[in-house]
């Protein structure tokens, strides 16, 4: 039996390659990108604020689906479109993680994504006990 895992969560892909959302080896938990993809039609919303809502939305459910929580986050990677985006990051990091004492890193890369997306997110985390 191999050590490592993969997750899966139900209304979350990567468009039908056969990539897991999220690998779980031992205590540690690796996602792939995570989108602001409505998990129930799909669908990329137009606005940054809303994509950025539901990539901390499906983080929950990423984590989730790995045995996690928030509180296992140690790293978080944000790749934008455009810079101006960190303002809706800022706004769903400080209700995700609001205390200053116990935040994760935090890295976010401006690049060139596909025309949908805006914002994309990955995901580190460290599963110090079992969660059911």
């Amino acid at each position: 039996m191999s050590a490592r895992r993969s997750v899966e969560v139900e209304g979350l892909h990567h468009g039908g390659v056969p990539i897991p959302m999220a690998c779980r080896v031992g205590p540690l938990l690796v996602s792939s990108s995570v989108l602001g993809q409505d998990p129930v039609t799909g669908a990329l919303p137009d606005d940054v604020a809303e994509q950025v809502a539901l990539v901390f939305a499906n983080v929950r459910r990423v984590l989730e689906a790995g045995g996690a929580t928030t509180d296992h986050v140690a790293k978080l990677t944000f790749h934008v479109r455009d810079r101006s985006a960190r303002a809706a990051i800022d706004e769903h990091w400080l209700a995700m993680f609001p205390d200053p004492a116990s935040r994760p890193a935090r890295h976010t890369v401006p690049g060139d994504l596909p025309p949908a997306f805006h914002v994309q997110c990955e995901v580190l985390a460290y599963v110090t006990e079992e969660t059911p």
